[in-house]
């Protein structure tokens, strides 16, 4: 049922960018139920706006949906591209889908359960693809499920993808899915055919842990981050031949939870302690730091807003953090036309400069003051009769 929040706020448990028309972003939320709280209480999904300017969401929740007490904690969220979907997994296995309209001032929540996604257990990784046309969910009992979106139709159903399933992404063109367990391994799908391609190659005393495909639109690669013994570091796989390449240490300690820009620029890390990285993709190279963001506690939530170069992130413990990113500001659409406008005027200026220093379109450059050479003021008068038009004589080509 949909209502207002009670007074006393859980923590929030997870959380996700939601892309509006006119290229407005809001954020939604899931709480748990308040610490102390008797065992009536129910957690909530809020949904907020998000003001670019102050960078920070509304003080108060445009819209809010409150679980019923069996349903349990939101502990997964994903949100369909176009912004009108929300799908959240909670702690007792309920999967509800809900449908999100209107403006800021009537913006509503309607909660739906599809047959497809009634009983499924609780889903540890529920993603879209980046083009919205496949949903997939991951569920703790390493039970892998992709549906085409929004017919639901099943098409891969694996019980026993992984022991439990810990991270998954999408390819950008939605021919792969990357999917990595708690046990150390990463398993290729292709979703045409619905079927397991490869296992990523690791030796045995590194374990695979998060996974995300470059999203640039240039030469794919899959980066993973991967533990060593007490290393950590980052790894790039060629989706071409599936064989690593190449790997860096860029935050140099466990991480929790991994994201890519939507234009693929741009890479985040977030650790089991609380900071942030940014990595530029094209270098490979740290270009944004938050360090104790959440200070000594592990990061559930980092993604990056699709209007703004800022990240959220939440933790059991903080709550939900919007970071403004110390990158190179994006050239704006205004901004791409002022320049265009400039390279048109310079041309301009520049044809001028060139015919008052040219005598004759036919033999150039001559003298300032030979008298051959017209001048541009004859443009703008009425053009000759016929019988001058040849006053230059027989020209020889």
């Amino acid at each position: 049922m949909a209502g207002g929040g009670s007074d006393q706020q859980g923590p929030v448990t997870c959380g996700s960018w939601i892309r509006r028309p006119e290229n407005a972003s809001w954020v939604v939320f899931g709480r748990s139920r308040p610490k102390g709280s008797p065992s009536s209480s129910s957690s909530v999904l809020e949904v907020f706006s998000f003001d670019p300017k102050t960078t920070s969401h509304s003080s108060s929740p445009l819209s809010t949906y409150v679980l019923e007490e069996v349903e349990g904690d939101v502990v997964s969220i994903a949100v369909h591209p176009s912004g009108d979907d929300i799908v959240c997994s909670t702690s007792n296995g309920v999967c509800k889908l809900f449908e999100l309209y209107g403006q800021e001032s009537t913006a509503k929540l309607l909660a739906k359960e599809p047959p497809p996604l009634e009983g499924i257990g609780p889903q540890k990784c529920l993603a879209f693809s980046v083009d919205g046309s496949k949903l997939a969910t991951g569920g703790v009992d390493g039970h892998l499920r992709i549906l085409e979106w929004p017919s639901l139709r099943i098409i891969l159903d694996e019980p026993n993808a992984h022991n439990s399933v810990r991270d998954m992404d999408f390819s950008l063109d939605t021919e792969f899915l990357a999917s990595t367990s708690t046990d150390g391994s990463a398993r290729i799908w292709k979703l045409e055919d619905g079927v397991p391609l490869t296992t990523l190659t690791h030796t045995s005393d590194e374990k695979i842990e998060l996974c995300r495909f470059s999203k640039d639109g240039t030469k794919p690669f899959l980066f993973c981050t991967v533990q060593k013994g007490d290393k950590a570091f980052t790894a790039v796989w060629d989706i071409s031949t599936w064989s690593k390449i190449g790997h860096k240490r860029l935050l140099k300690k466990s991480a929790s939870v991994m994201s890519v820009s939507k234009d693929g620029k741009y890479l985040a890390l977030g650790s089991k302690d609380g900071d942030v990285c940014v990595v530029e993709v094209k270098k490979m190279e740290i270009c944004h730091w938050s360090k104790r963001l959440h200070l000594g506690t592990g990061i559930e939530t980092l993604e990056f807003c699709p209007t703004e170069r800022v990240v959220l992130s939440t933790s059991n413990q903080w709550g939900a953090v919007v970071t403004k990113l110390t990158v190179p500001a994006d050239w704006k659409e205004w901004q791409i036309y002022l320049v265009l406008l400039g390279l048109f005027l310079a041309s301009a200026v520049a044809f001028y400069i060139f015919f008052e220093n040219s005598d004759s379109f036919w033999n150039f450059p001559l003298g300032r003051n030979q008298p051959a050479r017209p001048q541009f003021g004859a443009f703008l008068r009425e053009s000759p009769s016929s019988d001058d038009r040849n006053i230059w004589g027989p020209v020889d080509m």
